[in-house]
């Protein structure tokens, strides 16, 4: 993963319903729309996202010290230290009506898949079923060894004194099923991501930046095949200035006045 500077600030404002209107004509014109989601969608659910001064997951710690995959090698106390809570502090989370509204509206029929960054299951949990993590998910983790994979829960049991998670078949190496910084995302999961930006009408960028490559690059497939781009978010992003409509309320309330519009 890599990340580039964002644009200034945009001078937009709260989104108004005339904006949800604007998005629902937009989606009920689209043959073939495709969510992407960040950070942002889950800050309903109580989960930070990374770069908020303060609150942020990476304000107060430097993401290359604890969630490299070097640090996992090299260190794993280190690096079970952060995520380790982190891992508790995910399980317990709940989808909020950002996730939610996607979910029905793949269930409708008007989306035909979510590209996340995110890796909290929180789309999975909202129903939605055409789910792709490009960065993994917190779900399993597997023995870098024999590749016995444990589910989030049973992970818990394998933590030895030193709080690492050593493989109960051959004490192996337990890793996250998540991609670290310095690690290729998965290649399936980007395959099937290129592929459905590249034939979407709409893509529809959910609480992201659009800052992280690759992902950052697949609004740019749509573009380029003449698709469009809406984008619900808070801040800027390097997409703005192509972007055919910009909201920047909370995701939960743009998405659900998107709803009430489409109802």
């Amino acid at each position: 993963m890599r990340e580039e500077a964002a644009p200034k600030a945009s001078a937009r404002g709260p989104s108004r319903l005339p904006d949800a209107q604007s998005l629902a004509r937009m989606l009920e014109a689209s043959a073939c729309t495709v969510a992407l989601t960040g950070a942002g969608i889950s800050v309903p659910s109580g989960i930070p996202d990374f770069r908020t001064p303060e609150t942020g997951l990476w304000a107060n710690v430097d993401p290359m010290e604890v969630a490299h995959i070097d640090v996992f090698e090299r260190d794993p106390e280190r690096f079970w230290s952060y995520y380790r809570p982190r891992f508790h502090s995910l399980g317990d989370k709940r989808p909020n009506g950002a996730h939610a509204a996607l979910a029905e509206l793949e269930r409708r029929g008007l989306l035909e898949a979510t590209i996340t960054q995110n890796i909290d299951r929180l789309h999975r949990a909202a129903g939605s079923e055409q789910v792709v993590e490009v960065h993994g998910s917190i779900e399993t983790s597997t023995c870098r060894r024999c590749e016995a994979v444990y589910g989030l829960e049973a992970v818990d049991s394998l933590f030895d004194d030193r709080g690492v998670a050593i493989c109960a078949e051959c004490d192996g190496a337990v890793k996250p099923d998540v991609v670290l910084f310095g690690e290729l995302l998965p290649e399936a999961a980007m395959a099937r991501a290129q592929a459905l930006a590249e034939r979407a009408d709409l893509m529809l960028c959910v609480g992201s930046s659009l800052a992280v490559h690759p992902v950052a690059a697949l609004p740019a497939l749509t573009l380029e095949r003449g698709g469009r781009l809406a984008i619900v978010t808070k801040g800027p992003t390097p997409y703005d200035g192509e972007a055919e409509l910009k909201l920047e309320g909370e995701v939960d309330d743009e998405l659900g006045a998107l709803l009430a519009a489409l109802s």
